[in-house]
């Protein structure tokens, strides 16, 4: 990866393992890299030391030692977890680092158990985050790591079973009458909404990735002839609140929208941008307008960090010329966690991982 450091699940030694360390070690140059780790070993297990990445992206490996697992002391071991974690990170800090990735510590032949290793990551990192600018990667090496709970998994399945639309309405389908077809004048504007329709069976169409970039076009967009792919509703409906306060806002730009939702929701600029799990410079390139436009995934980040309404979902998505399609699996679990103001992006993550889909934040 290319980050500023990777974190090398050492042992106390500092010797070539196996796994993760012995990988580390091969990238790195054994001899360059072992010259190193002799020089500052043998260190406590849930401590950290630091040395050049050499032949690695990373410009540092953080070799940090977790515990051996024994259920007889648990609490120890996840108390020395924890600290391998957190003595990484300031480390880190201490050298300039901007970005950090971490294997899951201790959960290879060390036996710590998968779904507790990842809750003390997850808890050790959230706390570090709180009090410090980092971009942080946490690398799984498989699902086993990720466990979603039966009953939300359960809730999730319905959901998706309940709304899923696996078809696409075909272009040239006869859908609009003459009245609805007189509502596309140059200056009408359109809301996207695929659950207000029922689409015919066709052959499902594959999705385009999303991704963040530059819209010069802010608002709703004027319906191509591919648009038509999607159900189109022409009756926008408002997101929760006074319907006077919405008809002010109707023409707001994304970034004033966004801005004003801040404030509504008494949230600062740095508890939200941590909370959507966005990078700084991504937010203020967001909060500085200019003509940029973040991407679906980001907006939809951003609308978990400000614990927003599905309606508000809906109306700042749509302010960036995007809408929520049953089409999507990603657009549906994500709409499930909002319906029920489950608003842990970790926790959607964990869901979305489970469904193959892409995450939430990040870059």
């Amino acid at each position: 990866m290319k980050v500023d450091a990777v974190v090398n699940a050492a042992n106390t030694d500092l010797r070539m393992g196996g796994g993760v360390c012995g990988a580390i070690f091969r990238a790195a140059g054994e001899k360059d890299l072992q010259n190193a780790c002799d020089k500052i070993s043998p260190i406590e297990t849930g401590q950290a030391v630091i040395t050049p990445g050499f032949q690695l992206p990373a410009k540092y490996v953080i070799h940090a030692v977790g515990p051996v697992y024994h259920q007889n002391i648990a609490l120890r071991c996840e108390e020395q977890l924890r600290s391998a974690y957190l003595e990484a990170l300031k480390l880190a800090l201490q050298n300039d680092c901007e970005s950090i990735a971490f294997p899951l510590i201790s959960s290879g032949i060390y036996g710590y158990p998968k779904k507790e290793a990842l809750q003390v990551a997850v808890s050790a990192i959230r706390d570090f985050l709180n009090q410090h600018e980092l971009d942080v990667y946490l690398a799984v090496f498989d699902k086993d790591a990720l466990s979603v709970g039966e009953q939300l998994q359960g809730a999730v399945k319905q959901y998706i079973d309940d709304h899923y639309v696996e078809t696409h309405i075909h272009s040239r389908r006869k859908l609009l009458d003459v009245e609805e077809r007189a509502l596309l004048e140059p200056d009408a504007s359109v809301y996207l909404n695929p659950s207000m329709l029922r689409p015919e069976k066709s052959a499902a169409k594959p999705s385009k990735p999303e991704t963040d970039g530059q819209i010069k076009e802010s608002g709703a967009r004027h319906p191509q002839p591919d648009d038509m792919e999607t159900p189109i509703c022409f009756a926008q409906q408002p997101p929760s609140g006074n319907l006077d306060d919405w008809m002010d806002h109707l023409d707001e730009p994304f970034t004033d929208t966004l801005l004003r939702l801040i404030d509504s929701k008494g949230k600062t600029d740095t508890e939200v941008y941590k909370r959507a799990n966005i990078d700084r410079r991504l937010f203020s390139k967001i909060r500085s307008g200019n003509g940029y436009l973040p991407g679906k995934r980001t907006i939809l980040a951003l609308a978990i960090a400000l614990e927003l309404t599905l309606s508000e979902t809906d109306d700042l998505l749509e302010r960036a010329g995007y809408a929520l399609s049953h089409s999507q699996k990603f657009d549906i679990i994500v709409e499930f966690f909002i319906v029920n103001g489950i608003y842990d992006i970790f926790q959607i993550n964990e869901v979305l991982f489970e469904y193959d889909q892409p995450l939430l934040g990040s870059k």
